[in-house]
């Protein structure tokens, strides 16, 4: 029978597309919601705030998401109780523990996991919009095409708007940017750089590489086409991202509020409690989480320290200020062992 570790793993694996689909549904609404010639409007009079406000981008926008992050919560403080070991109070009278969600310890948590992924979705969307319609303008580029480099085209077949800007984070943004200007360059070795990119069309890499073997721009239509691809797989990566490293935040911080409501019932001291990470054991794993395998700490509220100076309490924690480096596409885990044997044996001796 699997462990626990590997029943949290495989339940991250089954509800991250349920927030990925959240997302991605969410973006496809703010888009559908967007009225075009409020936007144009908006850039012809160059007032970049009114045409972001157009945009509706709203945190509302993506509280979808949020009952998607509660039942992998749910789910994972679930799962923990049913793998929890035998417990007994200090006089070892045994104590039976169910799993609270709606403990009010478990209602703050999910309720501020819920705030930040949304706040931190809706202002990397809202930044990344911002810093396309400031750097078309210095292009050169007409409100029109602005607009529609944002919320992307209508799609003859489905109708609904592909290939913009709306749903990618700044980095991505970026990337676009630099992506247009290299193709449109003329140097080779700068329009080869499209050619390394994973998130590329590799449908129209033939078109690519003639432009370079004639040593001249990509023409206007090929343009579009690999900027709108390239727009549509990076927001489908950003799903993918934010779905995983949040489903697993949900799944390790219910690991975590499980066994505190565990300790809480056998009235037992957090000291009796160690806690000890666990990576993923692989060539993936990041530098920093290398080091902090096999790191072990006591109580429940001592966090373990990472080489980067990040503070974590749990694999996918940020309420101590982790950065994405720090749990973006986290695969470890914190072993959590209760000490009652020794207290037990203590209690007795009295």
């Amino acid at each position: 029978m699997a462990n626990l570790r590997q029943q949290l793993l495989e339940l991250v694996d089954k509800l991250s597309p349920t927030l990925e689909k959240a997302f991605l549904d969410a973006i496809d609404d703010i888009k559908s919601e967007i009225v075009l010639r409020e936007v144009v409007a908006k850039l012809e009079a160059r007032d970049v705030e009114g045409a972001i406000q157009a945009l509706h981008i709203d945190p509302a926008a993506f509280r979808p998401l949020s009952e998607a992050m509660r039942q992998a919560y749910d789910a994972g403080g679930l799962l923990t109780s049913q793998n929890m070991p035998r417990l007994a109070d200090a006089f070892g009278n045994r104590i039976v523990f169910r799993w609270d969600v709606s403990n009010q310890g478990a209602e703050a948590n999910i309720r501020n996991l819920s705030s930040t992924m949304i706040t931190n979705i809706s202002e990397q969307t809202v930044a990344a919009a911002r810093q396309t319609i400031v750097e078309a303008y210095s292009q050169g580029a007409g409100p029109i095409k602005i607009a529609l480099d944002l919320v992307g085209r209508k799609s003859a077949t489905t109708g609904k708007r592909e290939g913009g800007i709306i749903g990618l984070n700044v980095p991505q943004a970026e990337l676009i940017e630099r992506t247009r200007i290299n193709l449109l360059s003329g140097d080779p070795a700068l329009m080869r750089k499209y050619l390394t990119l994973k998130t590329r069309d590799k449908r129209l890499d033939k078109a690519v590489q003639r432009a370079i073997a004639a040593g001249k721009p990509v023409d206007r239509e090929t343009l579009d086409k690999v900027l709108m691809r390239l727009r549509d797989r990076n927001l489908r990566l950003r799903g993918e991202t934010i779905a995983r490293t949040e489903t697993v935040t949900a799944v390790m911080s219910s690991k975590h509020e499980a066994f505190q409501q565990a300790l809480s019932k056998s009235n037992r001291d957090a000291s009796l409690v160690t806690r000890k990470w666990r990576s993923a054991g692989d060539r993936n794993v990041r530098h920093t989480h290398e080091v902090l395998n096999g790191q072990e700490v006591r109580g429940m509220d001592i966090a373990f320290l990472s080489p980067s100076g990040a503070l974590l309490r749990y694999p996918g924690d940020t309420s101590l200020g982790a950065g994405a480096s720090e749990v973006a596409g986290c695969r470890c885990d914190a072993e959590y062992n209760f000490d009652f044997a020794e207290a037990y044996a203590r209690s007795r001796g009295r």
